[in-house]
């Protein structure tokens, strides 16, 4: 079973308020909140919020990570072999499985055996395309 996110633990505290509210029992926001948390099985509101917040966050980037996304418009799949800087401005270097032809003509070719480059948060290169898209992208690859 997956775990709820904190818009429907949320929404499901407003339900009840209004449900406690419709039958003549007030409760706060706060306190509404604080029900719902232990009807998960937290202690209070914060463990519930600390808890989700936690298992929705994405996978972190770490060395020998399996990863896949795009270069230059090119599908790819491979390793993490570098990583350095803070989260939102990481350089990360990316061994491939299969090497990928960056050049987009028919008379001539650049395979990338590796690529580099530096990430945001969101996992898109700082860098852009001609047309706006990032040059790279790079999410965890399924197990």
């Amino acid at each position: 079973m997956s775990r709820p996110t904190l818009e429907a633990v949320k929404a499901q505290a407003r339900a009840l308020r209004q449900a406690l509210q419709a039958q003549g029992t007030v409760v706060s926001h706060a306190q509404a909140l604080e029900l719902v948390a232990r009807q998960h099985g937290a202690r209070d509101w914060n463990t519930l919020h600390a808890r989700l917040a936690l298992a929705n966050a994405p996978p972190v980037l770490s060395l020998g990570a399996r990863v896949r996304g795009e270069y230059l418009g090119q599908a790819y799949r491979g390793r993490i072999v570098g990583l350095s800087g803070p989260e939102g401005h990481r350089q990360v270097e990316i061994a491939l499985d299969q090497p990928v032809d960056t050049v987009r003509f028919e008379s001539f070719s650049n395979w990338r055996h590796r690529l580099r480059g530096t990430i945001g948060a969101d996992g898109c290169s700082l860098r852009r395309t001609s047309d706006g898209v990032a040059q790279l992208t790079v999410r965890m690859a399924p197990s």
